[in-house]
Order: C-alpha cells, then structure tokens, then sequence
C-alpha cells in the first residue's frame, strides 16, 4: 500500500480516537509513529489498520438523505 492510503486511514481513525480500546489505541500511536517517519507499513500492519478503521469507521447510508432532494407533491 502506499503512503497516501495510510495516511487517510490514520486521519479517519483520529476522530475514534477515544473509542479505542486500550490494545487498538497503542497500536494506533504505534501506527502514528510510524508514520511519522515515513516508514511503508509491511502486509500484516496494513491489515491490521485496515481491520481498525473497517471496525469504526462506517460508511454513511446516502438513501437515507433522499426524502430531503424529492420534489413535494401537491
């Protein structure tokens, strides 16, 4: 993966950060370190960030928002 890819999953999780449990946070500061020093995360690093951010970060659901873009019928 490349360093761009990381960096918008570290940004993603920042905002989880408090949810985090006590093993997934050092694992995000080590991540953080990391990434500071312009090191490329090997496979398992990069799944394992993956898993975090699939586990906190949820996509929106659009179709939710569409009652608000319909045209009122009279």
């Amino acid at each position: 993966m490349s360093y761009r890819d990381q960096q918008k999953y570290l940004d993603a999780l920042k905002r989880f950060e408090s949810k985090l449990e006590r093993k997934e946070l050092e694992e995000y500061k080590m991540f953080v370190k990391r990434q500071k020093d312009d090191e490329d995360f090997d496979s398992i690093s990069m799944n394992r960030l993956k898993d975090l951010h699939d586990k906190y970060v949820k996509p929106v659901d659009p179709s939710k928002y569409d009652h608000f873009f319909k045209k009122k019928e009279e």
